[in-house]
């Protein structure tokens, strides 16, 4: 089978999961803490966010969860916001995190439009920040659809915005790989009817990838190799 598209989770895929957002939810946690040493710890223990390590542990909600769903469980210890409030502050401070670049982007992904390829952003995060966040690194314009969870479309592990990625691209799902870096993404890659690349940028193991990809590569750099391999673009 060919492949006429490819896309893309966003954090841990696009972006190194830790290089990205361990520095961000430090500074997040404390600054939402306000020197409260005891409200630091519940908010770090409600994400699963080890401030000694300064990292996420690997079965945080945030790796995979929504905007709403992290707000959610950091609101009762975030007294002084409402819970939309909360959710439109991480919004805005996770447009503005450091980002790493999984491989160097542009070039990358300018390599596999040339090639045929149409390519398009699924991620769990809000369509503001992931859009911030592509235009910040000089790539948006490479994608030819962008989707956050709060798009319309739902959130994965739900096939729906992955379908809807299809359907506006005019792409069947068998001749589309998603590729991701959680159980989320390939779960809903699977149920979309779509090919499934696993990559180890994010927080998961080759171990938990496997058994819902057709293939685990260390990095999407890996992915043109793939595709010469055997799944040449349409």
């Amino acid at each position: 089978m060919t492949l006429s598209a490819l896309l893309f989770d966003k954090d841990g895929t696009l972006f190194d999961f830790a290089m990205t957002w361990n520095g961000w939810a430090k500074a997040m946690l404390t600054d939402l803490a306000a020197g409260d040493d005891q409200r630091l710890s519940a908010m770090a223990a409600a994400v699963r966010y080890d401030l000694a390590t300064a990292a996420f542990r690997p079965d945080s909600l945030v790796i995979a969860g929504t905007n709403d769903e992290v707000a959610e469980v950091l609101a009762p210890h975030v007294p002084h916001m409402d819970r939309v409030t909360l959710a439109d502050y991480l919004i805005r401070t996770a447009a503005e995190a450091e980002l790493a670049q999984a491989v160097p982007l542009a070039p990358y992904l300018a390599a596999l439009r040339t090639g045929g390829l149409k390519l398009g952003v699924m991620t769990n995060d809000g369509e503001h920040s992931a859009r911030r966040h592509l235009t910040r690194s000089g790539v948006y314009d490479h994608f030819h659809m962008v989707i956050g969870a709060d798009s319309g479309y739902g959130a994965k592990p739900d096939p729906e915005p992955l379908l809807a990625f299809c359907a506006a691209q005019g792409v069947r799902p068998e001749e589309t790989a998603m590729v991701g870096d959680s159980r989320h993404d390939l779960i809903a890659g699977r149920a979309a009817g779509m090919r499934t690349i696993g990559v180890l940028t994010g927080m998961a193991s080759a171990e938990d990838l496997a058994p819902l990809a057709d293939v685990v590569l260390p990095n999407i750099g890996h992915i043109p190799d793939w595709l010469a391999a055997g799944d040449q673009p349409a």
